[in-house]
């Protein structure tokens, strides 16, 4: 093994049971020899100097590139020993911290997300295939952070929870008009239009989502309440009762969060109520991850809270309520892993065992990332009056027992029902 190389993982690994095979069949063994053991073989010497370079990119792209196996435990186990060791006080070499810096000092550059550049970044994630998306999403194609009200809970019973947490949240009452920038496959703009009779508008930049949204209200008879359109939320010029956006927020790039709010502010009536579901961090701005800006979210962000509310604040919109999900995406994440997983050859065969490994690393990063680092997620609800909702968080609560059941009554598509609504904002 490249004796530098060594010396990096001496230095990183302290505690943990680690052994690395390298390209010339030398058994290398690190860590104090506790936990679960893991196992890596380096397959190229080209591999080994990209990882002694940058092991945050090396790594996963070695993975991608099948010149590193995992040969005893998986990603998830290995970045669990990696993340450990860090809290421990691991020595980072002085290196890598010089491509942090370098990514911090950047990222503004890569996020400049104009009209078309914030189209093709798009296009990018998710005009894959919507096969591979059903691999491993629940069947109502909810890409996005699920609510666990209880740990026992599906990851069906997950998602739906989280829209109906959403929808309480927003206060809607029957016939309101609710835009949702961001809508993905349709699932929670169908939910609004289905239990609550309201008038959707669900914008993406995304042709395939586009498609299959289109599609779902066809289908469910829903096609004149929910309205489905291939638009940038700049170019939006009306006004709603209901703003929700739910994992869009991610996409817009810190260069623009003024204007994204400015626009929220001018779209949402003077009683209405707005509410946004995103990734963030609970520690200090950072940058993006740079496998997954380059791979995976092409223009992406996640921003500490401290990012986004002097932006809110200048909009002219009041902060109602924020709430902060800690370990829910890592339980959503664990089960579209494991369910990825499950039905790995089927991902090779819609695109290549490449794709495949670059996935499984993106997902168990991702797991990973939520659960020993600083991700999680919040929801912040606005409104431009201080008197448009309650005064205690009891009416969610409530709300949510209503949503409940309306959702039994509609549980078979049908004509949305009006009976049974949320309590009244105000």
């Amino acid at each position: 093994m490249n004796r530098l190389l060594q010396g990096v993982v001496e230095r990183l690994v302290r505690i943990g049971n680690l052994t690395i095979t390298d390209p010339d069949g030398t058994v290398h063994v690190f860590g104090d020899g506790t936990g679960e053991p893991i196992g890596i073989l380096l397959r190229t010497h080209t591999a080994q100097s990209a990882i002694m370079l940058n092991p945050w990119l090396g790594v996963p792209e070695a993975y991608m590139e099948g010149e590193l196996d995992i040969v005893e435990g998986d990603v998830l186990a290995l970045l669990r020993l990696a993340y450990a060791n860090i809290d421990a006080g691991a020595d980072i070499p002085a290196w890598t911290k010089v491509f942090d810096n370098l990514r911090i000092g950047l990222r503004r550059l890569h996020q400049i997300n104009t009209a078309g550049r914030a189209r093709r970044n798009v296009q990018r994630h998710y005009n894959l295939s919507g096969d591979l998306y059903r691999l491993f999403l629940d069947s109502d194609m909810q890409y996005s952070c699920a609510y666990f009200e209880r740990p026992d809970m599906t990851l069906e019973e997950a998602q739906l929870a989280k829209k109906r947490h959403l929808a309480a949240k927003l206060a809607l009452e029957p016939g309101q008009r609710v835009l949702d920038i961001g809508c993905g496959w349709g699932g929670l703009g169908l939910y609004l239009a289905r239990t609550m009779d309201a008038e959707v508008l669900g914008i993406t930049l995304s042709d395939e989502q586009h498609a299959v949204a289109v599609e779902r209200a066809r289908q469910e008879g829903l096609d004149g309440q929910a309205r489905f359109e291939i638009t940038d939320y700049r170019d939006i010029e009306d006004e709603f009762d209901r703003i929700v956006s739910v994992g869009m927020f991610e996409h817009v790039g810190i260069n623009h969060y003024h204007t994204y709010f400015e626009k929220a502010a001018r779209l949402l009536k003077r009683d209405g109520v707005m509410v946004l579901h995103s990734i963030g961090r609970s520690g200090p701005p950072a940058a993006t991850d740079t496998f997954i800006r380059k791979y995976i979210f092409p223009g992406g962000y996640i921003p500490a809270l401290s990012e986004v509310l002097p932006h809110i604040e200048r909009a002219g919109l009041v902060v109602t309520d924020i709430e902060v999900l800690r370990l829910h995406y890592a339980e959503t994440l664990r089960h579209w892993r494991e369910r990825f997983m499950a039905n790995r050859e089927k991902a090779v065969e819609i695109y290549d065992e490449r794709f495949a490994r670059m996935w499984e690393f993106y997902l168990a990063g991702s797991e990973a990332a939520f659960r020993w680092q600083d991700m999680m997620v919040f929801q912040i609800q606005l409104a431009r009056r201080n008197d448009t909702l309650p005064l205690t968080r009891g009416y969610i609560a409530d709300n949510e027992k209503a949503l409940a059941t309306l959702e039994e009554k509609a549980a078979e598509p049908a004509r949305p029902r009006k009976s049974g609504a949320p309590a009244k904002a105000g």
